[in-house]
């Protein structure tokens, strides 16, 4: 399915994410300069074809806490773990130390 521009935007800041970091949709949408876009991005990375090429695994709620993933949360968390990345009831330990504030 094509994506539209700010898709395409949202997939592209997904590449600013190095393994073992997050960040949250509602700082992708503040980096693309829409906060208040914080839905357009989850839908957008919902439509994310490039999984894994396009990391949208690392990218959480703002409270810390793993969102919904296309292929279950579930898998989610294990790509995260993979990463080194702490989990704990389906939140992010250590979210603080591992957030990446895009810029």
């Amino acid at each position: 399915m094509a994506l539209s521009k700010f898709g395409n935007s949202v997939l592209a800041a997904l590449k600013l994410i190095p393994p073992g970091k997050v960040t949250t949709y509602q700082e992708i949408a503040k980096y693309l300069k829409r906060p208040k876009a914080y839905r357009a991005v989850g839908n957008a990375l919902n439509k994310n074809s490039y999984v894994p090429k396009m990391p949208c695994h690392r990218v959480i709620r703002s409270n810390g806490q793993i969102g919904g993933y296309a292929f279950g949360k579930t898998k989610k968390i294990k790509l995260l773990e993979q990463e080194k990345i702490n989990i704990k009831q389906d939140r992010i330990i250590n979210f603080s130390k591992i957030f990446l504030k895009l810029k």
